[in-house]
């Protein structure tokens, strides 16, 4: 996979992978594919099976996309790890060197410095409080500057959890495609990259914003049909003491199961517009170990003017962006998908499938007297002044690979862009 992001070549510059679950693999993967680093340090704090044969068989092998070999050469793939040497702890996947720590998980601990790691990806899903101290009990994004990283990147959306305490000015939220420039290397030192969710939510509103304007989105929810992940349970768990949400502790083979999703929030950081559009987002966990989709229903102010919004207007505009998006960040079909179609689709961060679009407008009698903010009272005798406005609903589908496909290739793609302007 060649790097879609021009500039100085990274390979003396080595990447810290801390965390090896889900996103913490594929991340590998993606940078083993890649060949932009010259070597990956990654942290898992703990000692795997007996070996580090037992961890390198955990490396290349996937319940979800195969073997790593099989990733990269298909089906004439022969082994890929190489060099193998227990007591250094590396390995060589693919001809790219790997070490891997074993030590400690505390960020403020691991020997980034000693190991020559500027860079740090966070992939644990665990240091998301930005305003955390380097000291924290249970640990900090922060810990990775202290043990000698100058950037860090968190695989996931910001938390704070002391709601008085404001965004640090050198933390700052981006997706790749849609406020990537957010990001100063001068001032930002550790940036969220989002959640997978988020990630296709903004490449799905941003090209209706960009057509249509803010001004002329009135409303608009979301809910995304997601795949699994690793937080829940495989079988029913007695839930723990206080816990208010029951269905985190039951089963994922054989339920549906309504959740929620943040990813509302994290879209008014990426996209500001959004913040004053009214927006709902809903998520629902589905026995489905990857591939996932948005269903984005917006509610659109008709232009007088104009000859009304109609399904081909939508789609013309996904199809005109999608053109335009030299990265390939959004893609736009006409075909009919099922989850499975999109697993892998590289730097898809969303696939609108124009297929499914449709539209429907009708007119809207609202009462001015009870609009806040206009003084529209009758004279004595007359009749309160209503009006009527035409508004068009959209319902748009999305289809996302939460893992690999989307998330991790789009995660890549901001790793490197921020190594590159490292001096």
């Amino acid at each position: 996979m060649a790097d879609v992001i021009g500039g100085v070549s990274g390979k003396g510059r080595k990447l810290g992978i801390n965390g090896l679950g889900r996103i913490g693999k594929m991340t590998l993967w993606h940078h083993v594919v890649r060949k932009h680093f010259g070597e990956v340090v990654v942290n898992i704090g703990r000692g795997v099976g007996t070996s580090l044969a037992d961890l390198a068989h955990y490396m290349v092998h996937d319940s979800t996309y195969g073997s790593l070999g099989v990733y990269l050469y298909g089906h004439k793939a022969g082994p890929v790890v190489e060099a193998l040497d227990e007591s250094a702890g590396t390995l060589r996947l693919d001809g790219v060197p790997v070490k891997v720590l074993r030590e400690t998980r505390n960020p403020a601990e691991i020997a980034w410095a000693a190991n020559g790691v500027e860079l740090v990806v966070d992939t644990t899903g665990q240091f998301i409080d930005p305003t955390l101290a380097v000291d924290a009990p249970k640990g900090s994004a922060r810990g990775h500057l202290a043990a000698g990283a100058r950037k860090v990147i968190v695989s996931a959306p910001f938390k704070i959890k002391d709601k008085s305490k404001p965004m640090p000015e050198d933390a700052v939220t981006t997706v790749m495609g849609v406020n990537e420039d957010a990001y100063d290397p001068r001032v930002h030192k550790i940036v969220s990259n989002a959640s997978c969710t988020t990630t296709c939510l903004a490449h799905m509103m941003k090209p209706l914003l960009d057509h249509f304007g803010a001004d002329r989105i009135l409303t608009a929810s979301m809910a995304t049909i997601h795949a699994v992940t690793s937080s829940q349970q495989v079988l029913d768990r007695m839930p723990g003491a206080g816990a208010t949400d029951l269905r985190k502790n039951r089963g994922i083979l054989n339920n549906i199961i309504l959740t929620s999703t943040g990813a509302a929030n994290t879209l008014g950081l990426v996209i500001p517009e959004m913040k004053d559009i009214g927006f709902m987002a809903e998520s629902v966990r589905i026995p489905n170990s990857t591939g996932s989709l948005i269903i984005l229903v917006v509610n659109l102010q008709e232009d007088p003017t104009g000859e009304g919004i109609r399904r081909d207007d939508i789609n013309a505009v996904y199809r005109e962006a999608a053109e335009r998006d030299a990265r390939g960040y959004l893609h736009y079909t006409e075909e009919q998908n099922v989850s499975s179609d999109i697993i892998g689709l590289p730097r898809a961060a969303a696939l609108i499938e124009g297929h499914e679009t449709l539209t429907r407008t009708a007119e809207v009698a609202i009462d001015l007297g009870k609009v806040c903010g206009i003084d529209s009272r009758p004279a004595a005798g007359a009749p309160a002044e209503r009006v009527r406005i035409a508004i068009t609903q959209a319902v748009i589908y999305g289809w996302y690979d939460n893992e690999l496909g989307c998330y991790v290739n789009m995660l890549g793609d901001r790793t490197v862009s921020i190594a590159e302007a490292m001096e």
